[in-house]
Parts: C-alpha cells; sequence; structure tokens
C-alpha cells in the first residue's frame, strides 16, 4: 500500500484534519501527517472535527524525524512553509502543494475562531475528496 503524507508547519490543525480525512477517503493508501515543529493538537481543530464526526483520539502531534524511517510515495505540503522547507529525502516522492490558511493565526472571539477553523476544516475536507482523489487516481 502506498504511503502519503500531510506535511504542516506545526502539525496541530490542517495536516490533523488532512490526516483524518484522508484515512477516511483516500482507501488506496496508509496515511500519516506531520509538522515541520510539533506544536501539540489545536483545541478548536478538535472541536470543529469533533462536529464533523471524528474523536481525533488516535492524533498526537508528530515531526518528519518521528516518521524518519518511512518511505512516503506522495507528500502533500498544506502551507507554504512546509512547502520551502521540505527535507531533501522527502523530494523522491511525488510533492504536491496546496496551501490553506492557519486558522490557529486567527484572532478574535471564540466564535469567531470557530469559524475560522470550520472553514478551513470545509476547504480540506473538499480538497482531499475531489481535487487530490482525482490527482491520485490520474496517475
Amino acid at each position: 500500500m502506498e504511503k502519503i503524507l500531510f506535511l504542516c508547519t506545526g502539525n496541530s490543525c490542517r495536516s490533523q484534519m488532512a490526516e483524518a480525512y484522508g484515512k477516511k477517503y483516500l482507501d488506496n493508501y496508509k496515511v500519516y501527517s506531520a509538522g515541520i515543529k510539533k506544536h501539540g493538537l489545536n483545541k478548536y481543530m478538535l472541536k470543529v472535527m469533533q462536529e464533523d464526526g471524528f474523536t481525533m483520539k488516535e492524533h498526537y502531534s508528530k515531526t518528519l524525524d518521528d516518521l524518519r524511517d518511512v518511505n512516503f510515495e506522495v507528500v502533500v505540503t498544506l502551507c507554504d512553509h512546509a512547502n520551502e522547507s521540505c527535507p531533501i529525502y522527502l523530494k523522491n516522492a511525488k510533492i504536491l502543494h496546496r496551501g490553506f490558511e492557519d486558522p490557529a493565526k486567527i484572532s478574535g472571539t471564540d466564535e469567531e475562531i470557530l469559524e475560522s477553523f470550520r472553514r478551513v476544516r470545509d476547504e480540506i475536507k473538499y480538497f482531499i475528496t475531489h481535487d487530490l482523489l482525482k490527482i491520485l487516481n490520474r496517475e
């Protein structure tokens, strides 16, 4: 089974969301996520994913060092920082880039922050279930 990595800056929200949706919708792939750094799981991410039926109990924040022994066929970078910082050893994989706004950087009321997380969650879900599935099925 081919392995796919969703890579972001802190592995706290966007890549975690992508991993959850990837595991649900990408049947032909073993799905992972990691960050350039380890920021822990974001509480707003946990809440909006729970709203969409994911408990995220098996998720934890990881860096690339935690996955160094895994050979990925596909790496999807979810932010410009991850795309620019993608290590040389991952360059053997097919690299895809689709940047998403970092909802963890939004300030405001809890409801405004949650709305930002919901919007990014929905964008990531759509990307995986429509765009990424089409790209992967063409290969």
